[in-house]
C-alpha cells in the first residue's frame, strides 16, 4: 500500500503549461450537425486541452451556443465555415486524414486508433441521427467507441473528447 497524495503545489497549473497556445492545425474536429449546443463548449474546452482547433459552420446556431458554453472567455481554437459542410469536407480530403465517428459494419475500435500523425479531421453527428448518409463517402475511416451498456451511442462532447484525446496521443 502507498502512502495518499502529495499536496498539490499552489503554481503546478502554470507550471504544466508555461504559454498559451493556439491549436495544432493538424489535428480538427469538426461537430457539424450538432443540434445541442452545450455540447459545443465542452468540445472547445477539449480543443485547448489537447491542442486541436474546431471546425463549425458560420451559422446563429453555432455562435449563440459556443457564447453561452464557453468557459474559456475566447475562440482561438476555432475555424468558422463559410461554405457547405459537404464542400468543406471535400476540400479537406485533399491535406487531411477523414474519420468518423460512428456506429458501423468494419469500423476501426477506439481502442486501435493511433495517435495522429498527419492532419486529420474528425467527423461528429447529430446526437440522434449521427452522420448523414452524404457524408460517409467522404470519410476515409470511421471510428467505433465500444459500448457494454444499453445505449446505443455517447453524448456527442464525450465520444468526441475521447477520440481527441487519443489521437492527440494524450490516452
Amino acid at each position: 500500500m502507498t502512502a495518499g497524495p502529495k499536496s498539490r503545489p499552489k503554481d503546478l497549473r502554470s507550471s504544466r503549461r508555461s504559454r498559451q497556445h493556439g491549436c495544432w492545425d493538424h489535428l480538427v474536429v469538426a461537430p457539424l450537425w450538432v443540434a445541442y449546443g452545450a455540447n459545443l463548449g465542452t468540445l472547445l474546452r477539449t480543443c485547448d486541452a489537447v491542442g486541436a482547433c474546431m471546425a463549425v459552420p458560420d451559422t446563429s446556431h453555432y455562435r449563440a451556443a459556443l457564447a453561452r458554453g464557453d468557459t474559456l472567455v475566447r475562440w482561438p481554437h476555432i475555424h468558422w465555415l463559410d461554405r457547405s459542410k459537404l464542400a468543406w469536407i471535400e476540400r479537406e480530403r485533399v491535406r487531411s486524414v477523414v474519420l468518423g465517428v460512428e456506429l458501423a459494419e468494419d469500423a476501426t475500435p477506439l481502442t486501435r486508433l493511433e495517435p495522429a500523425r498527419n492532419r486529420t479531421v474528425v467527423l461528429l453527428g447529430h446526437e440522434h441521427r449521427g452522420i448523414p448518409e452524404e457524408a460517409w463517402s467522404l470519410m476515409d475511416e470511421v471510428i467505433e467507441i465500444p459500448m457494454v451498456g444499453q445505449g446505443a451511442s455517447l453524448n456527442v462532447a464525450v465520444a468526441g473528447s475521447l477520440v481527441l484525446y487519443r489521437l492527440a496521443g494524450l490516452s
